[in-house]
């Protein structure tokens, strides 16, 4: 169901100053990283955005447009209303680092730590930052556009396991 146009002037007051936009009923906002706390804090506490859907990362290597290297993704949902708010922060290659987002909702714990294993961004505050897909002794991040597609030879590292005889 898409937001009413009082839902969304309600929204208009949280995301003041921001840059937003609506795409088939549902707003997109660009916040600053400095702001990301706060705004995360006010759409939960204020606007009943109580679920965290989803946060990803884009890599923007090379578009011409682009603001920063990375722009991280928030899919927030409120399930009273069945609103839907999109939350893009952008954060640079020579400081990959955001404030988590676990101290509002639990669910951000592996969502960040995916992020961080895929891409290396930072994010301050989580209370258990480390790799959930790949192995401790993988140094790279694979979902980075600079990250060649056959790899750079990173499985010699790991230790060889082998099955017991029985």
């Amino acid at each position: 169901m898409p937001a009413t146009n009082e839902t969304l002037t309600a929204l208009e007051a949280v995301l003041q100053g921001l840059e937003t936009s609506e795409f088939r009923g549902d707003t997109r906002a660009t916040v600053p990283r400095e702001s990301l706390a706060e705004v995360l804090r006010l759409l939960r506490d204020r606007r009943g955005f109580d679920l965290l859907v989803d946060v990803t990362c884009v890599d923007y290597l090379n578009y011409r447009d682009a603001r920063d290297r990375f722009g991280l993704v928030y899919l927030l949902a409120n399930t009273t209303t069945n609103e839907r708010i999109t939350l893009r922060v952008y954060v640079g290659e020579s400081d990959p680092t955001i404030p988590s987002a676990v101290p509002l909702w639990e669910g951000a714990n592996w969502l960040e730590r995916e992020v961080y294993d895929m891409f290396g961004i930072v994010f301050e505050g989580h209370p258990d930052l480390r790799r959930i897909l790949l192995p401790d002794e993988f140094t790279a991040f694979p979902l980075r556009k600079d990250y060649p597609l056959q790899g750079r030879g990173e499985r010699h590292n790991f230790p060889v396991l082998r099955r017991e005889e029985g």
